[in-house]
């Protein structure tokens, strides 16, 4: 299953010296110059009229001056658009919350399109009673909301030889946080019943979707009756149908080919069924070339987003905040330090709420940035004491064939310019 690691042991030569003190509120951010500035002593376009009414927009949508805020695809990742992936803008975003419109997309035979009327979600296998439900019938049952994160096990999958992917985004953004409202998977089977099914400790459920690749997977059943959520809304409204409108299973914490969109067949099965998704794909290679599977856990994560190749430092030295995400698949994030030198020097970053099960957590470090060159990088530790490796740590145990779960120490050279730029140091 997952590896585990339990603390900082590398260390490295000193990079960089005296980038910048570390404080909240070490001096004022700046001060206003508002003599003579037309934009404080002249009336305003804006102010001079009315604006839009209220029934202007009925669905609003981001003003132009944020349209650079979207997803972004890197072509030559695949074949084609229509299995394929992109990447949340998390290096433009802050809080914890991802907005649907912005979180990324994993197709293997594209989204599509399904009316609530026609949705059916058929339960069978080893269950007193086969059972069909319709979308009203599923949203009958008791309701329950969560925020969780859900990441695609392929993220930073580039990043195991050596940096490749400049940027936040195209490093890291295989990931949203979204508060999903469903039913839970458990109270869907104990309505099909499972006595049929004998001793649950050994059975399994396979979950199957509507589209045309039938992307199956299977699920231990204590994880099935444990957290898995048949979800219909995400942040308070019907799913997009990227992220699989009308129902889709969030298996929180696990990796995100598990997340089943157009849920359309949950089977209780008495072994795993061992399907494509879960044996030419999504296993990991080793270094002697045979593969591990079941490694269903995301473990502890985290990056800088800003500053980062995306987001760099515009307004040059002083007062500057760094900030980034982090999360863990084992449970909740506990702390987050962050290292302007490489990893030399460690700073215990703030947490901008207490770290929440499975789900993500933003973390700042307000520092009085001098100008000089930094790298940058974060390791965040959850309540299960596990540590972010390193790439060195994480290569010694997996070697460099794999493509998923690499969830090591990311390092940004942020530059004098404020420039930065992904770099390797392990």
């Amino acid at each position: 299953m997952s590896d585990s690691f339990k603390g900082p042991t590398t260390s490295r030569r000193q990079f960089l010296a005296g980038a910048a003190s570390v404080g909240a509120g070490a001096i004022a951010a700046g001060s206003a110059k508002a003599a003579g500035d037309p934009l404080i002593t002249e009336v305003q376009d804006w102010a001079s009229g009315l604006g839009e009414g209220v029934d202007e927009v009925p669905y609003s949508l981001p003003i132009e001056f944020e349209s650079d805020v979207i997803r972004r695809n890197v072509p030559w990742l695949t074949a084609d658009p229509i299995s394929s992936i992109n990447f949340t803008p998390i290096h433009a975003l802050d809080g914890t919350i991802t907005p649907q419109g912005c979180a990324f997309e994993r197709h293997h035979s594209g989204a599509i399109e399904m009316r609530k009327q026609d949705y059916r979600l058929m339960i069978n296998g080893l269950v007193d009673t086969p059972l069909v439900f319709t979308y009203e019938d599923l949203v009958r049952f008791p309701r329950e909301n969560h925020v969780y994160f859900c990441e695609c096990a392929a993220n930073t999958g580039m990043e195991w030889a050596g940096a490749q992917l400049n940027g936040a985004q195209f490093t890291h953004g295989m990931i949203h946080n979204m508060e999903y409202s469903g039913v839970s998977l458990r109270t869907i089977l104990q309505e099909a019943g499972l006595d049929a099914a004998g001793d649950l400790k050994d059975k399994w459920v396979y979950v199957e979707g509507a589209d045309a690749s039938s992307n199956g997977r299977s699920i231990p059943m204590e994880k099935a009756l444990d957290d898995c959520l048949v979800a219909f809304t995400a942040n308070g409204e019907a799913l997009r149908k990227e992220h699989g409108y009308p129902v889709r299973l969030v298996v929180p914490g696990w990796e995100g080919n598990m997340w089943i969109k157009w849920l359309r067949r949950i089977e209780v099965t008495d072994a795993p069924v061992e399907s494509r998704e879960e044996t030419s794909k999504y296993t990991d290679t080793q270094e002697d070339g045979t593969s591990r599977k079941w490694t269903w856990e995301m473990d502890a994560k985290s990056v800088v987003t800003s500053p980062s190749p995306q987001s760099p430092i515009k307004h040059g030295s002083g007062p500057l905040v760094i900030t980034g995400l982090a999360w863990s698949g084992r449970g909740a994030i506990e702390r987050v330090d962050v290292s302007l030198d490489g990893g030399k020097n460690w700073h215990e970053a703030r947490l901008a709420a207490p770290g929440e099960k499975m789900a993500v957590s933003r973390f700042y470090l307000d520092i009085n940035w001098d100008g000089t060159d930094m790298l940058l990088q974060s390791r965040a530790i959850d309540d299960t004491d596990y540590v972010q490796p390193t790439k060195t740590q994480l290569r010694d145990v997996r070697g460099l064939n794999s493509i998923y779960h690499n969830n090591c120490i990311q390092t940004w050279w942020v530059k004098s310019s404020g420039e930065a730029e992904n770099v390797e140091v392990s």
